[in-house]
């Protein structure tokens, strides 16, 4: 997998980027749950997957959730670190995804997802770069580009930004905020 032919594909395909989407659960969280009394749950997610879509944002790059489920706390994190898109309750993920492909007024080959489980594959399966956390499942690994080191909620979404602004030749720029 990490042969140079692939890193220069998952290069290639990187370069094109403008729109990144993403699960929640799994994705920017570790997939666990605890349900609070309220009916609504508690989710821990990684202060690095959160400046990694900052300077996402930083570059000019846009983001997202397509998530299955309801939480409020998904939706104030996504609001916290400007997300532009956000679909939770996405029975029909493809559906979403072409919803907000659309509103973002971008093409299929400009946009990656990165997903964990089974009802991340048929968007996936459409996405110039897809690309799956390390602890997804098999199947999830298998349709990705890209497998990335890290665990969800343990900094996997940072992994693929830096990859990406640094495929496009935009992280000396990011980098330059910071002295």
């Amino acid at each position: 997998m990490n042969s140079d032919l692939h890193v220069a594909e998952v290069d290639r395909r990187a370069r094109r980027i403008k729109l990144l989407l993403m699960d929640c659960d799994g994705v920017l969280t570790d997939g666990r749950l605890e349900l609070l009394e309220n009916g609504d749950e508690q989710k821990t997610f990684h202060a690095r997957d959160g400046q990694g879509i900052s300077l996402f944002h930083w570059a000019g790059l846009k983001t997202g959730i397509i998530s299955g489920r309801i939480s409020s706390a998904v939706e104030r994190r996504a609001q916290d670190l400007g997300m532009a898109y956000v679909r939770q309750d996405a029975k029909d993920k493809v559906k979403a995804f072409d919803e907000v492909m659309a509103e973002a007024g971008v093409s299929i080959d400009e946009c990656a997802y990165i997903g964990d489980d089974l009802a991340d594959i048929p968007v996936m399966l459409r996405v110039e770069l897809a690309v799956a956390v390390a602890d997804a499942v098999v199947e999830t690994k298998q349709a990705a580009h890209y497998v990335t080191e890290l665990k969800g909620g343990r900094g996997a979404v940072r992994e693929v930004t830096d990859l990406i602004l640094k495929a496009q030749g935009r992280w000396h720029e990011v980098m330059k905020r910071f002295g």
